[in-house]
């Protein structure tokens, strides 16, 4: 089967073998590319791995399924919970600590298995991962009716975070880098002015200048949600202290069906399929695979989400 594997530091489609062993085997239709697959491999994290945990498609009997791609024992107190990247062996993700879903086939855990809405294309599912993420995020906040909310950074991240704030019936200030993320974000329901002292700042960036601005527009006691990986080390100033900001991070998603982050995130994107024609600026067959990376690293060229259709 056709497959992106991780060689010498770059994403190469090679022939690899089908998978086979305990499990459901996963017939793959949608993949997209994350920001955080350019670190993995930068960091030799992935060498030699079939990447990508953000992926939908079909089981053997037809059923269409997003795929929550963490990796835990399934017994431990944390995995029954549907914390299993919590979990005490050390929890991970495919794509990452096994092969991913950038191929035509992938063997997956029953539990990974997330039954799509009615109406929902299979095409646009692998959009669920970073909804998910967003979902989690703001969960892990607490946002609530009510706030005044800000979203610093337009990426995938950031405008997922946008859609599952309009959902919840909030509508976020957006402060975005380039013109098309904010017309994206504009188009998702978010404003594109606003005072400072929100009470919540949801930052999708996570680096020194996103988390020093997100404490310049906090409110005095107000919480910043860092939905954003720091993938280099951060540091904040005095004001954070002086003020009495808090800081919350989150990383992944959690949850026990049918509660939890990926049945919400679903559920999103299936009652507003316009995320998916507004987030999806590119798709590409396997076979582009170097193009489709090439064109996911440039972001101020205009590319949002670069999905591949398998």
């Amino acid at each position: 089967m056709k497959a992106v594997r991780v060689e010498n530091g770059r994403p190469t489609l090679v022939e690899a073998e089908t998978p086979q062993g305990d499990g459901v085997v996963v017939n793959v239709v949608s993949a997209s590319i994350c920001g955080s697959d350019f670190h993995l491999m930068e960091m030799g994290a992935v060498e030699g791995r079939i990447i990508g945990h953000e992926f939908a498609g079909t089981t053997p009997d037809g059923t269409a399924v997003a795929i929550e791609p963490t990796i835990g024992c399934g017994a431990c107190g944390y995995c029954v919970a549907g914390e299993r990247l919590d979990c005490r062996s050390g929890g991970s993700l495919l794509g990452v600590r096994a092969d991913g879903g950038m191929a035509e086939q992938v063997l997956v855990d029953p539990a990974m298995l997330v039954a799509l809405p009615a109406g929902l294309a299979v095409a646009d599912a692998a959009l669920v991962e970073p909804l998910a993420v967003a979902a989690h995020g703001i969960g892990r906040v607490g946002v609530s009716a009510g706030d005044r909310v800000a979203v610093i950074g337009a990426g995938p991240i950031g405008l997922a975070t946008v859609a599952i704030l309009r959902d919840r019936g909030i509508e976020p200030v957006l402060f975005a880098r380039y013109d098309h993320q904010k017309i994206a974000g504009e188009a998702l329901g978010a404003s594109l002015a606003g005072d400072d002292g929100f009470d919540v700042v949801i930052d999708a960036v996570g680096t020194t200048a996103s988390i020093a601005e997100a404490v310049e527009r906090i409110k005095r006691r107000g919480r910043i949600g860092l939905v954003g990986a720091t993938w280099q080390p951060a540091s904040i100033d005095m004001n954070l202290c002086r003020n009495e900001v808090s800081i919350v991070p989150a990383m992944g998603y959690s949850g026990v069906a049918p509660n939890r982050d990926f049945d919400q995130a679903a559920r999103v994107l299936a009652e507003r399929p316009d995320i998916a024609k507004i987030m999806v600026t590119h798709r590409f067959p396997l076979d582009g695979v170097v193009e489709g990376f090439a064109t996911a690293a440039d972001r101020a060229a205009g590319a949002i989400k670069v999905l591949f259709e398998i």
